[in-house]
């Protein structure tokens, strides 16, 4: 699989001025057993086409028409007029980047740099997949846990709805999805369940190394 650096991941959403659904980096069944095929495809095919669909109805004719996604988050982020712009343009990033940061060939750990950081900042990459699944378990309702840089700290932050790390200056690695739709067709009210098959089987550490810039 190709991995998708930070520094121009936002351009594979856009074309022209439109903004369009980017392709998964895998096929619909390769995230099996963890993530069915029929869950990735009302993840995305519905749930993230929908944001694309609607940034696509909010934006057109507005100054943010065209911009990259990473400039309308920043842009819009806190203002309570531009909520709606933000909530979709920023679950249509959060949701790109998601889909990076699993692999079928996920798992296991980091290497090189990032395991470095990740045992300067939390002792052990145990620790370090310990709290990130905290993160995930203890976000209440819908939201996000990540990894992340601060500043050239390693850290775990997590955020609701289609809360974002962008507008917290911090620097995505990784992330888990853990609005509903992302894990009740297969696991219905079992998140612990869904957190820990993500960290054993899928988390995809080559991502989040090409992530640290």
């Amino acid at each position: 699989m190709t991995n998708v650096n930070l520094d121009n991941f936002s351009s594979a959403a856009l074309a022209g001025s439109e903004y369009v659904l980017a392709p998964l980096p895998y096929a619909d069944n390769a995230l099996e057993p963890v993530i069915s095929a029929n869950t990735l495809s009302f993840h995305y095919g519905k749930h993230h086409k929908a944001y694309v669909d609607n940034l696509n109805k909010l934006v057109a004719g507005t100054e943010f028409a065209g911009q990259s996604l990473e400039e309308i988050i920043i842009a819009t982020a806190g203002q309570a007029d531009k909520a709606p712009i933000f909530n979709n343009a920023a679950q249509v990033w959060n949701h790109m980047f998601y889909w990076h940061s699993l692999s079928p060939n996920g798992g296991g750990e980091p290497s090189g740099a990032l395991k470095e950081k990740i045992e300067a900042a939390f002792g052990s990459v145990d620790a370090c997949k310990k709290e990130f699944a905290t993160a995930a378990l203890t976000q209440f309702g819908s939201g996000w846990a990540w990894l992340a840089l601060d500043g050239d700290k390693i850290t775990i932050a997590k955020t609701g709805n289609a809360g974002s790390p962008l507008t917290k200056n911090l620097r995505p690695l990784l992330t888990i999805d853990v609005w509903e739709h992302a894990y009740y067709l297969d696991y219905q009210n079992r998140r612990p369940d869904y957190v820990s098959a993500i960290l054993d089987k899928l988390i995809n550490w080559d991502f989040a190394t090409a992530n640290l810039g």
